[in-house]
């Protein structure tokens, strides 16, 4: 009876890893569970997110996002200064402090710029619009994904490049092998000790669409902790 139990086990197993889900597939079971109703493409909404690292103060960020109507602002706070960027169908405008007329030293002191408005409106978009973002043009979804364990927990992992235009980095996202959440993504630049992994945790249920609360930061180096983003409220426009 013990050794029937083993190779039926051992049948399931094989069974199983043979029907394992290519990149593509694994990805369209993720955007199911985190955007059921296709809303993203016409997202519109306010997010308020706390950035804590350690040893420094909390830096307080309210993001609009707009993406029929190709807008985007962010104002930031930390400290004594409140920095605004918006940028409307691709006019950008900076206010630093509610001054706009900024010197050339203020600018640079605070590295302000539309190069950097424009960081913050792909880095923004990304991060809360993953993983539906992973089907945007230049993205690369490689076929054969991978079961592994982190953090001691398994996952099925998928690994995404970029076309050249678009980024050099490499990606991995883990997705839980039950319901196919994004629970965890991990990027590397030039070697396997750069880059960073992110811990997600707790969602929030946003236009239809499951967005972590937290996103823990970390070097993939050392395991060092870098801080965490802290989703404290959201609304629709």
């Amino acid at each position: 009876m013990k050794n029937a139990i083993t190779l039926l086990a051992l049948l399931l197993s094989i069974l199983s890893f043979s029907q394992e889900l290519t990149g593509l597939e694994l990805l369209e079971k993720s955007i199911q569970y985190h955007d059921p109703n296709n809303n993203w493409k016409t997202f519109k909404g306010t997010l308020w997110v706390n950035m804590v690292t350690p040893n420094s103060p909390i830096r307080s960020s309210e993001i609009t996002i707009d993406l029929p109507s190709d807008y985007f602002y962010l104002k930031a706070s930390k400290n004594k200064n409140t920095t605004e960027y918006s940028i409307n169908k691709g006019l950008c405008k900076i206010e630093f402090n509610k001054k706009t007329n900024l010197s050339k030293k203020i600018k640079k002191e605070h590295n302000l710029s539309c190069k950097r408005a424009n960081l913050y409106k792909n880095y923004y978009t990304y991060l809360y619009g993953l993983p539906m973002k992973l089907k945007d043009e230049g993205t690369i979804i490689h076929n054969k994904t991978a079961r592994k364990k982190f953090k001691g927990k398994d996952y099925i992992v998928l690994k995404v490049t970029y076309k050249k235009e678009v980024g050099k980095d490499t990606w991995y996202f883990y997705f839980n092998p039950t319901t196919y959440s994004m629970e965890v993504y991990q990027f590397f630049k030039d070697t396997k000790d750069s880059g960073e992994y992110i811990l997600l945790s707790e969602e929030e249920l946003i236009n239809g669409i499951k967005m972590p609360k937290n996103r823990a930061w970390y070097y993939n180096k050392n395991n060092k902790y870098l801080g965490t983003d802290v989703l404290e409220k959201s609304n629709s426009i």
